[in-house]
């Protein structure tokens, strides 16, 4: 993963907290910089009453040295626990969502809690869908236990998506010194399938095969990891919100629907990121990947 910048959104709530220090982590196996990002969106309107003045909407000076003063606790927090890690801060008055998405393009990663004051105008609600779907980098929600030591856990199928998926992962777990489950899962087909176990049996192990084969390339160009590959018929979001419990780390693509490519988060990730037992990454295809 590029060395470059690592924008995490903060509010000084508790999961933004522990997105934080789940960014200053990566940062200081990357070598990234971190910027502690704050949005909000001031009403833009005045109340309706004819013939009286409205008093102001925007920020007061007070707001924005509360605001400041989140943020620079943030940065002391993170020269205490990670000196090593350069950081910075940054405050805009404009929509979260919007802003993380084209401030994506100058990053490796957007990390954002699961969820967060509502001051952040659903910065860690809605909006981390809408990033998700449309960033240009990996977007890290970070949920449950945060130290946890188990594997990374990678869901792929045949997209492309699902190609930059396991190669984030294998990043992941070189840098995380952690062994990497890498699991391909579909839905049980009826008809021809459910009657006929042995014709089952057999697509799972071409399956199988398929898979072994895509992550023995994988392993060449990263020997350190430890990687096993698991073919499941199941549902893709059952399978791997079953196995988010034993995880430090949970890796999806996206799979958009509709006419504008990465309108939507498929539905696999869509449910992950609400209830992964894990920290769940949503890695993109790029038109360079």
């Amino acid at each position: 993963m590029t060395a470059r910048k690592i924008i995490v959104g903060y509010d000084r709530s508790p999961d933004a907290k522990a997105a934080a220090a789940w960014a200053l982590d990566e940062a200081s196996r990357t070598g990234a910089l971190v910027e502690f990002f704050y949005a909000y969106e001031w009403p833009a309107w005045a109340p309706a009453a004819s013939m009286i003045p409205s008093p102001a909407v925007w920020p007061d000076g007070e707001t924005d040295r509360a605001i400041k003063g989140g943020l620079n606790e943030a940065v002391a927090t993170a020269r205490h626990t990670h000196p090593e890690v350069r950081t910075e801060i940054s405050i805009v008055n404009a929509g979260a969502g919007l802003t993380l998405v084209a401030r994506s393009a100058e990053a490796s990663l957007i990390v954002v809690g699961s969820r967060g004051n509502s001051s952040v105008a659903g910065l860690l609600g809605s909006v981390s869908v809408f990033v998700s779907a449309h960033a240009h980098c990996p977007v890290i929600v970070v949920r449950g236990d945060t130290t946890a030591a188990g594997p990374v856990v990678v869901g792929v199928d045949d997209s492309p998506a699902g190609q930059v998926a396991l190669s984030f992962a294998f990043e992941e777990a070189a840098a995380r010194g952690a062994a990497l489950r890498v699991i391909r899962a579909w839905s049980p087909v009826v008809g021809l399938l459910e009657g006929s176990p042995a014709i089952a049996d057999s697509v799972v192990a071409v399956e199988r095969e398929a898979l072994r084969e895509l992550v023995a390339t994988w392993r060449e160009k990263f020997p350190e990891v430890y990687a096993t590959c698991e073919v499941v018929v199941d549902h893709p979001a059952r399978a791997l919100t079953q196995v988010s419990g034993g995880a430090q780390l949970l890796v999806v693509g996206t799979r958009g629907r509709g006419a504008v490519r990465g309108m939507l988060l498929g539905s696999v990730s869509q449910h992950l990121l609400r209830h992964s037992a894990c920290t769940v990454a949503v890695v993109h295809e790029t038109p360079e990947a």
